[in-house]
């Protein structure tokens, strides 16, 4: 599974409906395989790029030993162990996949690992369950780091905050650095939603962007037990308010001639919050599409990241890390 053509070479665990997997592939990486229990999100990954190999089946049963030698081992474990909603009960919550992600680290043995989650397993409480991810990488062979990303921070038009893990073999860790936030101009909810919300003839539509003048709160996916085609609990609810957005539910379509009222969101309008692309299809209802949007990692972010990490893997860059001699080189992100 080694590069070809200096192509890299990555594998997906919860790719959900592809958030992390486009960014990636913007980066550079060729998936071999995109695992997925999801069959909508499945189906939306099989729609959008017919050529990937997407594999439907739980991670707890995937066998990671056919995919020995890839570049990048990266996905979104589930949230619910870390976050608020799902009471973080961490090591205790059988939803809990970073067991086997680390399993599936040591089967494949990549280069590098890329895995993100929710803000709250960078809290306090999770101090050592994170150092002890880091112990269990050491031992393998990786060195890593966890961080606090923000989606607004490379262009999204969303605050969502991530926490990312990223770990290298040793040979490549001191060619890696996080990326800094991009120097893109950060756009409103309002500048981002503009087109879309004029698009079936809404008169009121440019009142309404300048009313959404500010970046939007995380949207949120809900699970498959709780949780519906709605942005959020009450605080999201009303912050989505303030910017001149129902949050209650979901519309079928923009908003026509003669509408009054607060628009909702529709299906399109959250992907494009969360930084999807506009040709990108969600198959599936609007509750299943909505939650498939609400649970991805925003591909910018994925994209950022992961150029870093394919940065690393070439040994491209030159970081100041003390105690470690550089090489200079300069990559062909750089040179563009």
């Amino acid at each position: 599974m080694s590069a070809i053509n200096n192509q890299l070479t990555s594998l997906e665990i919860c790719a959900g409906a592809g958030g992390q997997a486009i960014g990636l592939e913007s980066a550079g990486f060729d998936h071999v395989a995109l695992v997925e229990v999801d069959h909508h999100a499945c189906n939306t990954l099989r729609y959008n790029r017919p050529s990937w190999n997407v594999i439907e089946d739980d991670v707890r049963k995937f066998d990671g030993k056919p995919f020995k030698g890839i570049d990048l081992f990266a996905g979104g474990v589930p949230c619910p162990p870390f976050s608020v909603a799902g009471k973080q009960l961490g090591w205790d919550d059988e939803r809990d996949l970073f067991p086997d992600a680390l399993r599936l680290v040591e089967e494949t043995g990549p280069k590098a690992v890329m895995i993100e989650n929710v803000k709250g397993l960078m809290s306090k409480k999770f101090a050592n369950y994170r150092k002890q991810i880091l112990r269990k990488l050491e031992q393998l062979g990786y060195l890593g780091d966890w961080k606090l990303v923000y989606a607004a921070d490379y262009g999204v038009p969303q605050l969502r905050p991530r926490a990312i893990l990223v770990a290298l073999k040793e040979a490549y860790w001191p060619y890696f650095n996080w990326p800094s936030q991009t120097e893109e101009k950060r756009h409103t909810v309002g500048e981002a939603l503009y087109q879309q919300m004029k698009s079936n003839g809404w008169e009121g539509a440019a009142a309404w962007k300048n009313k959404a003048n500010a970046i939007a709160p995380t949207i949120v996916g809900g699970s498959k037990k709780h949780g519906g085609a709605d942005l959020g609990p009450t605080r999201a609810k009303k912050a989505w308010l303030e910017l001149g957005v129902n949050g209650k539910s979901l519309a079928d379509e923009p908003p026509g001639p003669g509408f009054e009222g607060t628009p909702k969101l529709t299906v399109r309008m959250a992907a494009i919050i969360q930084g999807f692309p506009e040709e990108w299809v969600f198959t599936g209802k609007k509750t299943a599409s909505y939650r498939q949007v609400g649970n991805a990692f925003p591909p910018p972010v994925a994209k950022v990241i992961g150029g870093a990490i394919a940065s690393a893997l070439r040994k491209e860059q030159v970081f100041d890390k003390p105690g470690i001699e550089l090489e200079f080189a300069f990559s062909e992100i750089t040179k563009k």
